[in-house]
């Protein structure tokens, strides 16, 4: 009798157990519709930018933006990298260990990479590296982001050309009321008449020159490359999330361009919700309870 009930009981949880589906992450296109890698592959497959958005500590957001430039660069290998991760006077060094001239240790202490490099961004590096592509440093260097925290736009000004080459063009379009930048003056309370003053306003213009930096950097690379070239950036989600941000900036320094963004969001079991509607393109939902990178 013992016997039995100990087989009944393996059984029932074998049953439970298969009747678990677990899922890392899914895949939603911008109305909640549940997609496989394939289908947006052959989306992005059709954009001159596909901007792929991650939660800096999420493994699964990395793992994604490897397999989609494998992907990708399956179909065309005309292809350009770049990251936030990297900022534009960085771009010389990036330069000189893609071509062999230092070694990735030198690169990895002369570039401010992030702490989560090693694991998160070398192999995005490093697929460049083995298939002879472009990497572009596309961030603004970060004291220019400070210095326009305190001056504004203004500080701009007191740059000589050669930093200025690192920035866009002058003046930088700039709309509070563009996706992100809204909710980022509601966060604050507003720039002004709200004990927030000119500081906060130039904390969101800091913000809107990082977005507008990485855009320009992206649309310049293409305009030196020929028509057949393809552009993979990687960037914090906020950054391309319901088509602010860089795509914003994009639509304002090469309208023509036909943009791809994917976002990452966390979410319980995978599952969709309703906010995410309309974020991106497509919405890579992670479990809540996967683990992070740091």
């Amino acid at each position: 009798m013992k016997g039995r009930v100990l087989l009944l009981v393996s059984i029932l949880l074998n049953i439970s157990l298969i009747g678990q589906d677990l899922a890392a992450y899914k895949i939603y296109n911008s109305k909640g519709k549940e997609v496989t890698f394939t289908d947006l592959i052959k989306s992005f497959s059709k954009k001159d930018v596909i901007l792929v958005g991650e939660q800096h500590n999420d493994p699964i957001a990395h793992w994604m933006q490897l397999e989609i430039t494998k992907a990708i660069h399956d179909q065309n290998q005309n292809l350009v990298l770049g990251a936030e991760m990297f900022e534009a006077d960085d771009q010389v060094i990036m330069d000189e260990y893609l071509s062999g001239i230092i070694r990735h240790k030198d690169f990895q202490k002369e570039a401010k990479v992030w702490p989560n490099y090693e694991t998160d961004y070398k192999p995005l590096v490093e697929f460049a590296n083995e298939n002879k592509l472009p990497f572009i440093a596309t961030n603004i260097p970060r004291r220019y982001a400070s210095m326009i925290v305190r001056t504004g736009f203004e500080g701009i000004d007191s740059l000589n050309e050669h930093q200025k080459s690192l920035l866009p063009e002058f003046p930088i379009p700039f709309d509070t009321a563009a996706p992100g930048y809204s909710e980022m003056m509601s966060m604050m309370g507003g720039a002004h008449g709200h004990g927030g003053g000119d500081r906060m306003l130039n904390m969101v213009k800091a913000q809107a020159s990082k977005d507008a930096t990485m855009a320009h950097r992206i649309a310049q690379a293409l305009t030196e490359k020929d028509k057949k070239a393809q552009f993979i950036h990687y960037q914090g989600d906020y950054h391309s999330a319901n088509k602010g941000g860089i795509y914003w900036y994009l639509n304002e320094y090469a309208p023509k361009l036909k943009v791809g963004v994917m976002s990452t969001v966390i979410g319980k079991d995978a599952e969709w919700k309703s906010e995410f509607e309309n974020r991106a393109d497509f919405i890579l939902v992670v479990d809540e309870d996967m683990t992070k990178t740091h």
